[in-house]
C-alpha cells in the first residue's frame, strides 16, 4: 500500500478547542506510516461496509472529482470535510472527542499475467494500485496511564492517571469512516445514527457525501443463505446440504465475478425439486432482492468457502462448502425416525486441535 497524503485534524468538544491542520502527517516516521497504513487497509477490507453511489446533487462529489483531477488542494478539501463535520458534530447533545484522519492511498497492483495485453502487463508491472481518498472518524478513547514524577521530599514517585485521548489501534474497528475509489467514485463506508439536533441522522451518507446506502456483500449473502435454509427447512430438505451447496456456489463463482444471480443460484441449490425452485424464487421477490447482487471475491472467501454445522448432541464439524454435496467426503442419511446420520469418508488422518 502507497500513502500519498495524510492529514489529521483534532476536535476537542471537552476544551472546544480544535485544531485544522494547515500540514500533511510526517509520513516518514514510520509510525506514523505504520498507523495511517493500518486504518486505510483495514477499512478498505471490511467485509461490513456499506456501498454507496452518490446523488446527482451531490455537493461532494465535484470536489473530489477536482481533486483527482489535481485542481484541488489536499489539505484545503480536508479542511473543508473536518469543518462541515465539527459544525455537525458540535449540534450533538454530547459528543465524543474525535479526531479527523484523511488519507489519499493507493492499493496493492494485482499482477496476474494470463492473458495480458503487452500494455497491460506493463501497467501492471509499474505496481500502480487503485487510488482510493479516504475519511474516518477516530473517536477518542479513554485508558488509565502510569504517571512518572516527583514527591514532597524529592523522590522519585508513580502515580496513575486516565488520559482522554488515546486514539483506537489500526487493529480496532473504527465506526464511521468512508473510502472512495478515484476512478468510478464508489463509496464504500461503514457508519452509525446520531441524533443531530434532535433529529436522527446518517452523518456520513447523508450528510457529507449525499450518496446511497447499500447493503454490504456480507449481509447481502446473509440475506440469500437464510432464504436457502428457510425454503429447505419449510419442504423438509436438508438445510445443510442447501446452505452448503450455496456457499460452493458463491464461492466458485467469486473467481470470475462479484456478481450473483440469487435465481440461478436457486436453480443450481434446488436442481432436483423444481418445486423447491419455485419458493425460492418467490421468497427472493418477496425479499425484494434484484436480479442480481454482488458478493464481494474477500466476503465469499470468509463466509462462504466453509461451511459449520453444530448437532443438537453438541457436535460441530467445519468442512469446505463444496465438499457438502460429494458424497466421497461427507453425505448426510436421514433415517426414518427423522434423525440424521453424518458419515465423514476418506479420511487418511486426524489431526486434534
Amino acid at each position: 500500500m502507497k500513502i500519498n497524503h495524510a492529514v489529521l485534524h483534532v476536535f476537542d468538544f471537552v476544551s472546544c478547542v480544535n485544531v485544522f491542520a494547515h500540514d500533511e502527517l510526517d509520513l516518514s516516521a514510520k509510525n506514523t506510516k505504520r498507523y495511517v497504513a493500518g486504518h486505510a487497509k483495514r477499512a478498505l477490507g471490511n467485509l461490513d461496509n456499506k456501498r454507496g453511489s452518490f446523488a446527482e446533487d451531490s455537493l461532494f462529489a465535484p470536489e473530489l472529482k477536482r481533486y483527482f483531477r489535481g485542481e484541488r488542494d489536499f489539505v484545503d478539501l480536508s479542511v473543508q470535510i473536518a469543518e462541515y463535520l465539527v459544525q455537525e458534530l458540535g449540534r450533538m447533545e454530547k459528543t465524543e472527542s474525535t479526531d479527523l484522519l484523511v488519507i489519499d492511498f493507493e492499493d496493492e497492483a494485482s499482477a496476474v499475467v494470463g492473458d495480458m495485453s503487452d500494455e497491460e502487463l506493463a501497467r501492471a508491472y509499474e505496481a500502480k494500485g487503485k487510488r482510493y481518498f479516504a475519511l474516518l472518524l477516530l473517536e477518542a478513547r479513554q485508558a488509565y496511564m502510569h504517571e512518572v514524577g516527583t514527591g514532597e521530599d524529592g523522590a522519585t514517585a508513580t502515580g496513575i492517571a486516565r488520559h482522554h485521548a488515546i486514539l483506537p489501534n489500526p487493529s480496532q474497528k473504527v465506526q464511521s469512516y468512508a473510502v472512495i475509489e478515484s476512478g468510478s467514485l464508489a463509496v464504500a463506508f461503514c457508519d452509525k445514527a446520531r441524533t443531530i439536533a434532535g433529529e436522527e441522522r446518517w452523518l456520513i451518507p447523508d450528510g457529507l457525501l449525499h450518496c446511497s446506502m447499500e447493503a454490504s456483500g456480507k449481509e447481502t449473502f446473509g440475506t440469500v443463505a437464510r432464504i436457502v435454509e428457510e425454503v429447505a427447512q419449510e419442504y423438509g430438505a436438508n438445510t445443510a446440504v442447501a446452505l452448503s451447496k450455496a456457499k460452493a456456489y458463491v464461492s466458485e463463482h467469486a473467481e470470475e465475478s462479484d456478481e450473483v444471480y440469487p435465481e440461478e443460484l436457486g436453480r443450481e441449490v434446488f436442481a432436483d425439486d423444481a418445486a423447491l425452485q419455485k419458493r425460492f424464487e418467490e421468497a427472493v421477490a418477496e425479499e425484494a432482492l434484484p436480479e442480481k447482487v454482488v458478493v464481494e471475491k474477500a466476503v465469499a472467501q470468509r463466509v462462504a468457502k466453509n461451511h459449520k454445522i453444530r448437532t443438537d448432541t453438541g457436535i460441530e464439524i467445519t468442512f469446505p462448502a463444496e465438499y457438502g454435496e460429494n458424497p466421497d467426503f461427507i453425505e448426510f442419511v436421514s433415517a426414518p425416525n427423522g434423525l440424521i446420520s453424518i458419515e465423514l469418508k476418506n479420511i487418511g488422518h486426524i489431526e486434534n486441535k
